[in-house]
């Protein structure tokens, strides 16, 4: 009988061990669920329409507001790509130009006719890409409960609104007013009347 007790112990606590791994990979981490893969894929892409539209734009115009923000756009591609390595999911980067998901792939054949009409609808480029990159974030951090994933995409956030900023202004410059295309008016007065950030 006693026999019988410990092989139903031993069962019950093997029944306990696989129940409290089941979210987790062999290396303790919480597997993601298919929500927050989809989220990074799609968020990796779209950091990846920034990069390449400001490299091209960079290459067309050689302002300094695209020179210097290619660099912090690669710069999200590899955070958001860290956390697709930490948690094992498969993702591909498509050359330069090349997307998979196809709205993204209409904006940058849609931004790269457009940005070789003069420098302020470059300029403009600039700023709806960075208007678009903070709601996307916005929405897609709604989403996801995984803490690692919702900390960059808080430090993206913060990057893009930096970025928001410094295109607007340049924009200013040249007695160009940019009209939010995503943002709401009132959270994008907030973003260009507050100070620079300094993100993480």
């Amino acid at each position: 009988m006693k026999t019988i007790f410990l092989k139903l112990g031993f069962v019950v606590s093997l029944l306990l061990m696989i129940s409290c791994s089941d979210d987790n990979d062999d290396k303790g981490n919480r597997l993601l669920t298919v929500t927050e893969k989809n989220s990074l894929i799609f968020m990796l892409e779209e950091e990846k329409l920034a990069r390449d539209t400001y490299r091209y734009l960079d290459n067309l115009w050689g302002l300094t507001e695209f020179e210097n923000i290619k660099i912090s756009e690669q710069a999200h591609m590899d955070a958001i790509a860290q956390q697709l390595d930490i948690y094992n999911v498969a993702y591909t980067i498509l050359p330069e130009g090349q997307f998979n998901n196809v709205n993204l792939q209409n904006l940058y054949n849609q931004f790269v006719i457009q940005g070789q009409e003069n420098l302020i609808a470059a300029l403009t480029i600039g700023a709806t890409i960075e208007d678009l990159d903070i709601v996307d974030l916005q929405e897609e951090s709604l989403l996801i409960d995984n803490i690692s994933i919702l900390n960059v995409y808080s430090n993206l956030q913060c990057g893009s609104r930096n970025h928001l900023r410094s295109f607007v202004s340049a924009l200013d410059n040249l007695n160009v007013t940019y009209i939010p295309q995503y943002l709401t008016e009132a959270d994008f007065n907030t973003i260009i009347t507050s100070n620079h950030e300094q993100c993480n």
